[in-house]
């Protein structure tokens, strides 16, 4: 038999193992969006990288408040999130060009969430050859970047400027302040 060696996935198994509270609560608030594998930030939810990915590329697109189902986001919410969803659709093409996306929400646990009471969306780019023997036979995925690798691509096809979501609103002009 042979190994295949993932010492990354240590931190992950030592996290759950030790009961810390929903990963989608805590990264945002670390502030230290590299490491967290954050890449944009909106003014209700922000966008990251899965890093247990299906493919390079892959991102999750989750609201900051702690909300279990889909159909429980208020409306600016989830417009947010609808908005990253463009923005990561174009990011991702301008890193990848991927030939197509699977775009999806897996909600409650008989549905394959991993983390059910937090919604988040997936983004998985998909190629025509993306699919080989190793995940049919060997149940395992080879991915051919880095995370470090696929964040510092994903954050330069994100680019700095922001987006509409996350600008601060101006307040009306008054009649007082139209005359000054």
């Amino acid at each position: 038999m042979k190994q295949l060696w993932a010492p990354w996935r240590l931190a992950f198994i030592e996290q759950v193992a030790h009961g810390s509270g929903c990963i989608f609560c805590e990264k945002p608030a670390l502030k230290q969006d590299g490491k967290s594998f954050i890449l944009r930030r909106g003014r209700h939810a922000y966008v990251l990288m899965n890093i247990y990915p299906y493919n390079n590329g892959h991102l999750l697109i989750a609201p900051y408040r702690h909300i279990a189902a889909i159909e429980q986001l208020p409306e600016p919410v989830l417009l947010d999130m609808l908005q990253l969803v463009q923005r990561s659709l174009r990011a991702i093409r301008k890193a990848y060009a991927p030939e197509g996306f699977n775009i999806g929400v897996n909600q409650g646990r008989a549905a394959g969430a991993g983390i059910e009471h937090h919604i988040h969306l997936h983004i998985v780019p998909r190629w025509g050859a993306d699919t080989n023997f190793m995940p049919l036979l060997g149940e395992t995925r080879v991915l051919p970047q880095h995370l470090e690798a696929s964040y510092t691509r994903l954050k330069a096809a994100f680019g700095e400027k922001r987006t509409a979501a996350a600008r601060p609103r101006r307040k009306p002009a008054t009649r007082r302040s139209r005359q000054r």
